[in-house]
């Protein structure tokens, strides 16, 4: 259970990625759409999970990995944006949300 703090922190990091994606990261990943759907941070705000659902023309593997080898570039742009809120800026670490996935399957299993 994360604490009132760290879901702060949670969605301001959500909704400051999301925008470093749209607005500078679309060379990266053209006719793919990237969403960052949930992130967990440590309880010392070091370190978050970044959960990202792709949708295009890029495999959601692909993508994900090229964004984990632009991590710094990510993580310095945050620094510049989150700078004056934060003591620390996290280290990102990006995975698929593979959870809509989950969710199909599960209601396949009930359907048959």
């Amino acid at each position: 259970m994360s604490s009132i703090r760290q879901q702060k922190v949670e969605r301001l990091l959500q909704k400051e990625i999301s925008t470093i994606f749209q607005l500078n990261y679309g060379d990266w990943f053209p006719n793919t759409m990237v969403t960052v759907t949930v992130i967990r941070v440590t309880p010392d705000f070091s370190f978050a999970r970044v959960y990202l659902s792709v949708f295009g023309k890029m495999e959601a593997k692909e993508c994900v990995d090229l964004i984990n080898e632009h991590s710094s570039l990510v993580r310095g742009e945050l620094g510049r944006r989150i700078g004056q809120q934060l003591r620390i800026t996290p280290n990102v670490s990006f995975y698929i949300d593979d959870s809509l996935d989950y969710a199909e399957e599960i209601d396949k299993l009930l359907k048959e």
